[in-house]
């Protein structure tokens, strides 16, 4: 027995002596503390360079990250622009098929001839409850040793609640949210991306249903679920309280970046199983709205995409959350 204990001593003290430089690993109300281990060592292999305060940081946030999926289980839906009776109260709306069914339906979307009603099938998937944060932004940025974005403007007065950590992250180009998902994905190792056009409605619409806003309650009730008109900014991305499917701000704060590229024509020839968009275009789809627009923007079939797709500053209406592509338990 203490000659076993004298050879297992050597091991004892190396697993010490990394909880003495790391500190303990994060809970997880999801993944197994072997799963959390072994991030936490690709984490340390891929930046040996970093404090241990910095890759602490970097391991809570991608732990955290995937808690913060959200489940769906995959179904069928029509997907697009299905119409709307053509007076209703925003903040009082009925559930569809609202009663008898109207004579006539109005489009939802100011660009309804893009949103051509179709079939989609999907698989199961998870999606991000929270749209990523400026928080976890900058640990991106600052992980590869880049600068964080906007430095020069963060030390000012009367600019700085606008980078408040908590703020949904702002980009510049498509990519950058790309990359971001990408991150995470290497290091949990997961199938970490942005979710596609379809995978965003159908959370959306709390599986396909017909919604027509995605809030709480299917309705626009400022100041509880949505915000007030002319409020000025961004805010916290779990300020107001998430869709039935428990996911935050899919709608009135920034808009989230999707993986697909736009084409207008796209709705009347993509394929009915998981459709992944264009093969290429010249312009990504953003989906949901933002502060400063009207509430029908906020209506979860609304199709976006960038006026200018190189844009040189950093907006904060325009954001994004991650998905896992599998159906499969994250453990």
């Amino acid at each position: 027995m203490l000659r076993q204990f004298v050879l297992a001593l050597p091991a004892l003290m190396l697993l010490v002596g990394c909880d003495a430089e790391s500190g303990p690993l994060p809970a997880s109300k999801n993944l197994t503390p072997e799963k959390v281990a072994s991030i936490a060592a690709t984490v340390e292999s891929k930046y040996p360079d970093l404090s241990a305060e910095l890759r602490n940081k970097v391991l809570n946030t991608v732990v955290q990250s995937i808690d913060n999926m959200v489940f769906v289980e995959g179904g069928q839906f029509d997907m697009g622009d299905f119409g709307w009776i053509c007076e209703y109260d925003e903040k009082d709306v009925c559930t569809w098929p609202c009663g008898q069914e109207p004579e006539q339906l109005c489009n939802i979307s100011r660009d309804g001839n893009d949103d051509f009603v179709h079939s989609v099938k999907l698989s199961s998937y998870y999606i991000s409850k929270y749209q990523a944060t400026i928080g976890e932004f900058d640990l991106f940025f600052t992980s590869q040793g880049k600068e964080i974005f906007d430095s020069k403007y963060r030390e000012r007065a009367d600019l700085k609640s606008m980078y408040a950590p908590k703020l949904p992250a702002p980009t510049k180009h498509w990519q950058e949210a790309k990359d971001f998902c990408k991150w995470v994905g290497d290091l949990s190792g997961y199938p970490v991306d942005l979710p596609t056009e379809a995978q965003w409605e159908f959370s959306a619409r709390n599986r396909g249903l017909h919604i027509l806003f995605p809030t709480s309650n299917g309705s626009l009730n400022f100041g509880t679920n949505f915000p007030v008109g002319g409020e000025g900014g961004t805010f916290a991305v779990d300020r107001f309280p998430p869709n039935p499917l428990g996911i935050f701000n899919l709608s009135g704060n920034a808009t989230d970046w999707v993986n697909d590229w736009y084409d207008r024509d796209y709705y009347r020839k993509s394929p009915t199983d998981d459709p992944q968009g264009p093969e290429s275009g010249t312009q990504k789809v953003r989906r949901g709205s933002n502060y400063p627009e009207a509430p029908l923007s906020a209506a979860p079939i609304v199709r976006r995409w960038p006026d200018n797709p190189d844009q040189d500053a950093y907006y904060p209406g325009t954001g994004f959350r991650c998905a896992v592509q599998t159906g499969k338990p994250l453990r």
